[in-house]
């Protein structure tokens, strides 16, 4: 059995973890027949927000703790996952991913990734083991690539030429994919996918992480 971590960033699309987004990796996993290992960092949301308008909430929320809901209870600090322990990993899209396991959002190019995520990275990829990321958490690795000294790592974020522009700008590759797709780089066990940076629905959504999740298991 393939054990894989599932890297979430908070709950909801603008301010954590897309919520689809999770629970369609989570489902195609365990279709698989693979153990998801849902894990999140410890500490404040960069920012939070009311889904039902989408203006600012004045309040506080941890990126475990928000977790925690899309996992059932079932969360690891990423500071305390074991590599060794691990096959892969994935990261679901959401703004989160772009605020919290990241500031791309900010930074744009010059972003830095979350501390504990880089080591694990750092040290799931040294160990030659696939790493995948949805919908905008694909720079997260197209940072991880260019800190490695690697250049034109195949990644997607499906078509938006600026979002594509600053991965390039990282020395990344872009691919153009649809949203049912995923892209693959062999070469250094990369995948990614569109997700909801294009798909119209759950549907659509479903298939493009479907492929996404099949290619990281096969190159586990």
């Amino acid at each position: 059995m393939k054990t894989i971590a599932v890297v979430l960033s908070g709950c909801g699309v603008q301010d954590g973890s897309e919520i689809h987004e999770a629970v369609c990796t989570l489902l195609a996993l365990s279709r698989r027949g693979a153990r998801a290992v849902c894990a999140a960092p410890e500490g404040p949301q960069a920012r939070v927000v009311d889904h039902s308008t989408g203006a600012a909430a004045q309040q506080k929320r941890d990126m475990l703790v928000e977790s925690a809901r899309i996992a059932r209870g079932e969360i690891t600090a990423l500071s305390q996952l074991d590599p060794d322990k691990l096959d892969g990993l994935i990261m679901p899209g959401g703004y989160g991913a772009a605020l919290n396991l990241s500031d791309f959002a900010v930074a744009g190019a010059d972003m830095k990734i979350q501390p504990d995520l880089k080591r694990l990275l750092d040290a799931l990829c040294g160990a030659g083991k696939p790493l995948a990321a949805l919908c905008i958490a694909p720079p997260i690795l197209a940072k991880l690539m260019q800190s490695r000294g690697v250049k034109g790592a195949r990644l997607t974020i499906g078509s938006d030429r600026g979002t594509a522009s600053k991965l390039e700008a990282m020395g990344a590759t872009h691919v153009e994919a649809r949203a049912n797709q995923a892209v693959v780089d062999e070469k250094n066990k990369l995948v990614s996918a569109p997700a909801y940076m294009l798909a119209s629905n759950v549907a659509e959504l479903n298939e493009g992480i479907d492929k996404a999740v099949e290619e990281l298991l096969r190159l586990a």
